[in-house]
């Protein structure tokens, strides 16, 4: 599962990216709202730790954005406010759950799986393109009616590559989603998974050229033949 953790108090982001990597969770941290926006576009989340108080924009008005351009993952909201028209507005603005600082780092856990779950039973979690299908749920990768066996990385990129369908994904933003913060992949490696994912699929019976190269721009799944 990846967060999107927003908060720019430095020692309580650090605190929370420790907590949540600890719970295996593929921690990304922004200090404001205007990066956080800019990650939201580059990145599928399955959840977003949100604080009010952020700079250039700030949490409430970062969420109305998100929930009015159709953002349909959980959002948790975090502040210092504790009043019951502070949580009204919040709710308002689109978040799903809403956490009153100081609190207690097993409830916000806790929080964080029930949300997790919520998001999971709410949506469909089949991935298709064309006989090639994922689900995250169950972690299968099918090709046909052939199961594919594919390692921790390379399931997430295959997720990737699914989730963008026709359009390109950059090697930027591989990086950014299946490899944490702390991890710095060389272009190599990404090649690398690429070539193993390739003959993978192949060995599945999926055309060779299922995963295209955009040269000089990263990778995409061809476009399917509608004809």
């Amino acid at each position: 599962m990846r967060i999107l953790l927003v908060e720019d108090d430095r020692q309580l982001a650090e605190s929370l990216t420790e907590a949540l990597a600890a719970q295996r969770y593929s921690v990304d941290l922004s200090r404001d709202g205007e990066s956080a926006w800019d990650k939201t576009q580059a990145c599928v989340y399955d959840l977003i730790v949100l604080d009010v108080t952020l700079p250039k924009l700030d949490g409430l008005r970062l969420c109305e954005r998100l929930r009015d351009r159709g953002y349909s993952s959980p959002i948790l909201m975090l502040t210092a406010r504790d009043t019951s028209l502070d949580k009204v507005i919040g709710l308002d603005a689109g978040a799903d759950a809403y956490m009153v600082k100081p609190f207690n780092l097993q409830e916000l856990l806790a929080q964080i799986r029930a949300l997790l779950r919520r998001g999971q039973s709410g949506t469909s979690p089949i991935l298709s393109w064309g006989e090639l299908s994922l689900d995250p749920a169950s972690y299968e990768v099918m090709y046909g009616r052939s199961p594919i066996r594919l390692t921790p990385k390379e399931f997430a990129l295959m997720e990737a590559l699914l989730r963008y369908g026709k359009r390109v994904l950059s090697r930027t933003a591989i990086m950014e989603q299946i490899w944490t913060w702390q991890e710095s992949p060389e272009e190599d490696t990404i090649k690398t998974y690429i070539k193993n994912l390739r003959a993978k699929l192949r060995d599945a019976g999926a055309p060779k050229d299922l995963i295209e190269t955009v040269h000089g721009v990263g990778y995409r799944l061809k476009p399917l033949d509608l004809n």
